[in-house]
Parts: structure tokens; sequence; C-alpha cells
């Protein structure tokens, strides 16, 4: 792993490629190696998460689709948030697993 204080990469963030990338830590710009997740299998407990947040997904996409749907929920929404992420956030804590 590469860090640098000064650099022409201060403003970039991101993968190049698959072979490396670059990351902002404070004021360092950090270069690392592309993360290779295929050998990597995901939990029981993660496959239960990742399904939730899909349906969680899926409704708020709904929400938003539907204009009679998206103007209800436009009044509960405060300025400068979209529907679309407090419907998902409305879904998932509905949803919470005790």
């Amino acid at each position: 792993m590469a860090t640098m204080n000064e650099s022409i990469l201060k403003n970039l963030r991101g993968a190049l490629g698959k072979q490396l990338v670059v990351k902002q830590h404070g004021d360092k710009t950090v270069v690392t190696k592309y993360p290779h997740m295929r050998k990597v299998k995901p939990s029981e407990l993660q496959k239960l998460y990742r399904g939730r947040f899909t349906e969680a997904v899926a409704y708020a996409k709904d929400i938003s689709k539907d204009p009679l749907l998206k103007a209800a929920y436009q009044h509960k929404v405060k300025k400068g948030e979209s529907v679309y992420h407090y419907a998902l956030k409305e879904y998932l804590e509905k949803n919470k697993w005790k």
C-alpha cells in the first residue's frame, strides 16, 4: 500500500480498471491493490440481510414510481430528502429483526 501527502491524485477516488483502488483518508491519498472477492462466501446472516435490503429497495422503487403513493409520501419527507430514501428507511425500520 502506498500513501502520498501531496499528489496529482488528490481528488481521485475509485478503481482504475480492476488493478488499483485509489482512496482518500483524511489528507492522504492511498493506493491499494483491487480486492478479489471471488473466493469469499457470504454467511447465512449476510444472505438474509441482503435479501431484506433487496425487498426494501423494491418497496422504495414502487413508491417512487407510483405518482399517488409518491405524493402521499412527499408530505412526510423533510426538505432536501428524497421519497425513495425515506421509503427505504421506513421499510427497514418497520421490518427490523429482533
